[in-house]
């Protein structure tokens, strides 16, 4: 169900177990293999999407550097966001202090992150979907505050 991750980047030794796990999930093992490896590479995407936007929203990485990362409007929102600088601080550097996640279905996940920065803390949430090339991308981010305006293209 969920994911918890207690300090920034602890998801280093998670990524190398999910790469060798992947590559025999990847040979047609059996399903309870697949659901093994969809198991480690759920945090560990989470983890390392958090901490992608994270860098993207605080200014220490420029927002083109997530744009093969994201579908969708995702890459609009991210625009949006990080012209108004939403992460930027002054002082401390902003870091990613906790993740959760909730898998609605197979291959989507909808995740929060708090982000503290000193003694200010923001919270972030994100969906990832896996696309059919078995890669997570950045469908949908929001912080709290305002949200990117809707435009004609996007009403049903």
């Amino acid at each position: 169900m969920g994911a918890h991750r207690s300090e920034p980047g602890g998801y280093a030794g998670a990524a190398r177990a999910a790469g060798s796990a992947g590559s025999a999930g990847a040979a047609g093992v059996g399903p309870s293999a697949q659901d093994a490896v969809r198991a480690v590479s759920l945090p560990v995407a989470t983890d390392l999407f958090a901490d992608r936007l994270l860098a993207v929203l605080s200014g220490q990485r420029p927002v083109h550097w997530m744009l093969r990362h994201t579908a969708g409007r995702a890459y609009d929102e991210l625009v949006w966001l990080a012209e108004r600088g939403a992460l930027r601080t002054r002082g401390a550097r902003p870091v990613v202090r906790d993740i959760g996640y909730y898998e609605p279905r197979p291959g989507a996940v909808e995740a929060f992150a708090r982000i503290g920065a000193g003694d200010q803390l923001r919270a972030m949430a994100f969906r990832l979907e896996q696309g059919r090339d078995r890669r997570w991308r950045c469908t949908a981010v929001e912080l709290g505050g305002p949200r990117m305006p809707r435009t004609k293209d996007d009403l049903p």
